[in-house]
């Protein structure tokens, strides 16, 4: 299993460290949140500092994999908004986005920002989903991946479940975008749910990422999900993608929450062998 570290997790330590943190404790890679490089625009940094951020993590001995709170920063975007000049910005932010993704060697971004995706009155729903028929123009200029997230109802009104998500990706029918699952948000996190929604949509190609988190919203081993049977799952429909470990509750801190996650992991892969 190829499992990345949510950089987010330890963003009090500078790229080069996370870097190195996530390749000592055994991860494959990191999966980065743009607002960490630059809380105002990271979809315009400039190229000798995609070239630093590429390099840091060559150095270290792992990859960039992915990015994902794509449009955390700048503040006020939106993908349902009628407003014709805030549509453009958020698209505008968003090919630059993939324009970055592709700079730093990842292969994938995740869509999620349900801060950027309410649905409030007629219309915005369509809109919502030709903005991601317009992510997933962008990624197929690149050969990237754009993941459309299901988020739970906790979150957001548009696109919370697995099944809605595979719809909009079969209606808008362009293999560079595609769906993801994450195992909070999916089944309330239930293993037994997660387990019977991964062995009915893995197999439909529509599946390109797994987020790993717990309902408790800590690290897998934090909670009381059991993730054996997940990791299992996903070796028997023949996965084949990156997962990311993806806590919101870093307990007793990011390092050591990061740390956790791995060991747990890892052990677990051994007893599925």
């Amino acid at each position: 299993m190829r499992i990345s570290l949510c950089n987010e997790v330890v963003r009090e330590l500078d790229f080069p460290a996370q870097c190195a943190l996530a390749a000592a404790l055994g991860y494959d890679g990191l999966e980065v949140a743009p607002f960490t490089l630059d809380a105002e625009a990271p979809h315009l940094l400039p190229a000798s500092r995609r070239v630093e951020l590429r390099r840091a993590a060559a150095e270290a001995g792992t990859a960039i994999t992915s990015l994902h709170w794509l449009l955390v920063a700048p503040a006020g975007l939106s993908i349902t908004s009628a407003d014709p000049a805030l549509r453009a910005r958020t698209l505008d932010v968003m090919e630059r986005l993939v324009g970055l993704a592709a700079d730093l060697g990842a292969t994938l971004l995740v869509h999620g920002s349900p801060g950027a995706r309410h649905v409030a009155a007629e219309g915005d729903a369509a809109r919502a989903e030709e903005s991601m028929a317009r992510a997933g123009e962008f990624a197929a200029t690149h050969g990237l991946t754009y993941c459309l997230e299901p988020l739970d109802s906790g979150q957001t009104n548009w696109c919370t479940n697995v099944a809605e998500a595979a719809a909009i990706v079969r209606r808008i029918g362009n293999p560079a975008l595609r769906t993801m699952l994450d195992t909070c948000s999916a089944g309330n996190g239930e293993s037994d749910a997660v387990v019977a929604l991964l062995e009915h949509w893995v197999p439909t190609g529509l599946i390109a990422h797994v987020h790993f988190n717990d309902r408790n919203r800590r690290s897998p081993g934090q909670g009381d999900d059991r993730f054996g049977p997940i990791l299992a799952a996903l070796r028997r429909t023949g996965y084949a993608g990156f997962a990311a470990v993806e806590p919101f509750d870093y307990v007793p801190d990011g390092p050591t929450s990061a740390a956790r996650a791995i060991g747990y992991l890892r052990a677990l892969e051994e007893t599925i062998a």
